[in-house]
């Protein structure tokens, strides 16, 4: 697994995060030092999972990245499930093509290039993923995305919404943000990476309180949500069609 540099060095400019090439290369490292308990997250959504993921049904990851949540999912399921992989950056897609490939994945899957702010066709879904990328989406678009997700669902089926997330009080969020710091700390970030990392996120990823995630589900139109994980910032939701 390659490391995390991408912010490394100084910078004399900030632009806006993308998830290029270069991000692609990493993301794994990233993702495992910038997210708390993201091995944990991984383990309880295969722990969740097999119980609604139905034979001859699809799981849509959407905005799989470079595909681990669904591989660790591969030994879990059906072999007549169908794995659906969406991404906008069509680096991450290639890195899952890889990752799958090199994991012998027999299974039927796709892997698709798509941005998921613009209406996209979900087909016969017993799961949807949402990990960590319901906060990419503008704000603009993310109830009628949840909405449109919901409407195609089969009946019986399940949502899994992770996101990091605003507390409800203000002065427990600047906490929350400076103990999220300290984690990157603790995971060998430099006080420049992390500053450069904020900066670049700064308008790409807008989060939202606990509390206003479980409403647009709820406006949605599922009729159960259940916080599963919860971390300061970061939180896991079960939602139920």
């Amino acid at each position: 697994m390659k490391t995390d540099q991408v912010f490394k060095a100084p910078m004399e400019k900030s632009t806006d995060f993308k998830f290029d090439a270069q991000v692609a290369d990493v993301f794994n490292d990233m993702v495992g030092r910038s997210v708390p308990f993201y091995l944990e997250m991984q383990r309880m959504m295969s722990e969740i999972i097999p119980d609604y993921a139905r034979p001859n049904t699809s799981i849509y990851d959407l905005g799989c990245s470079t595909g681990t949540t669904l591989l660790s999912l591969d030994k879990l399921l059906d072999q007549t499930v169908r794995f659906v992989g969406v991404d906008s950056s069509a680096e991450m897609i290639e890195n899952s093509h890889s990752n799958f490939r090199n994991n012998g994945l027999t299974r039927p899957y796709d892997l698709i290039t798509a941005d998921l702010y613009k209406p996209f066709e979900i087909k016969n879904a017993s799961v949807v993923i949402l990990c960590l990328t319901l906060q990419f989406i503008r704000p603009v678009y993310r109830q009628k995305m949840l909405e449109s997700i919901y409407q195609q669902m089969n009946d019986g089926t399940c949502l899994i919404l992770i996101e990091k997330i605003l507390a409800e009080d203000s002065d427990l969020n600047r906490k929350f943000i400076n103990y999220y710091y300290d984690l990157k700390r603790r995971n060998n970030y430099d006080e420049m990476e992390i500053s450069q990392k904020r900066e670049a996120l700064e308008n790409v990823l807008i989060p939202y309180k606990l509390s206003e995630n479980l409403q647009m589900l709820a406006e949605a139109g599922f009729s159960k949500t259940e916080v599963f994980f919860k971390w300061y910032n970061f939180a896991g939701i079960i939602a139920i069609k």
